[in-house]
């Protein structure tokens, strides 16, 4: 197991975000290859910007994102920087994606998470399949 904490020369920190965000009109857009492939984006883009996924979920109408992050990023930059470089490339590989105004809505949901319930929201992203 990892060390949970982030060791910086004159810090450390965990800061955990729970993020949830959904496709333009919350269509069923994220099965099969593409599904695939933004998670793929995910991990490539997430590790780009020095965060960790813990735990991460692709729904067909939505995606759950678990992430422990540097201090230096906040949440409305990661976001930004996720839908922003997920949908261009995904629109890129995708022509269908094409059809949507947008790829995402510019809503989303964020929500900080301490160590103590880090284990629940695993558990809760894993289980969203099964409902």
């Amino acid at each position: 197991m990892h060390d949970k904490y982030r060791h910086k020369t004159t810090s450390v920190t965990l800061i955990n975000y729970h993020f949830v965000w959904i496709p333009k009109r919350r269509k069923k857009v994220l099965v099969g290859d593409v599904a695939k492939r933004l998670e793929e984006l995910l991990y490539e883009k997430t590790k780009e910007l020095d965060c960790e996924i813990i735990a991460l979920e692709i729904m067909e109408d939505h995606v759950h994102l678990f992430l422990c992050c540097p201090p230096t990023l906040a949440p409305d930059q990661i976001m930004f920087r996720l839908k922003g470089y997920t949908s261009r490339v995904l629109r890129q590989e995708f022509p269908h994606l094409l059809k949507l105004p947008s790829m995402w809505t510019r809503s989303y949901f964020c929500s900080t998470v301490g160590d103590a319930s880090s284990e629940t929201i695993k558990r809760y992203i894993a289980t969203q399949k099964t409902r």
